[in-house]
């Protein structure tokens, strides 16, 4: 990963899903900008270190909450995690995101992957989901085709 002063700035494309296609180029910030990118060329979930506290954002902030300091710590984490809370979906309803419909039951929940301080929402992955339990370990898998956006997140599947 390269220095703040070496990294170069990538604008990332956001097509809205509108009748009429309007497309936005915008950099997310310095550290979300790195976090985005890690996910969609690497696989992997880069979040930032607190030098005042020590907790580690994943996504990342430029502010720490508790402290207020200025980030400046890149540190990888995960790819395995503890659910913290979740749901279970079991009525069915359209995705506003796709237009699909979404089959159900579904699990979504938020999981603190290994090394951070901080939830990531997302679908919990399982065939059984009687399994799904608060404190439950979880690995994250990503889609093969990434773009660069949190949906390049499939979900944390159940460790058995």
């Amino acid at each position: 990963m390269s220095t703040d002063n070496e990294q170069e700035v990538e604008l990332l494309t956001v097509h809205s899903r509108t009748d009429v296609e309007q497309v936005f180029h915008y950099s997310a910030g310095r550290y979300l900008n790195r976090f985005l990118i890690e996910m969609r060329d690497n696989a992997k979930i880069v979040g930032v270190k607190c030098p005042k506290c020590g907790i580690v954002y994943a996504p990342p902030k430029e502010i720490c909450d508790p402290c207020y300091a200025e980030m400046s710590e890149p540190v990888d984490v995960g790819p395995e995690g503890t659910i913290r809370n979740f749901t279970i979906l079991r009525a069915p309803f359209v995705d506003p995101e796709t237009g699909q419909a979404k089959p159900v039951p579904y699990a979504f929940g938020n999981v603190e992957l290994d090394g951070a301080g901080s939830l990531i929402q997302n679908y919990l992955l399982t065939d059984d989901d009687s399994k799904i339990k608060v404190g439950a370990r979880v690995k994250i898998e990503f889609h093969e085709e990434r773009t660069g956006n949190m949906r390049d997140i499939k979900g944390f599947r159940l460790i058995d």
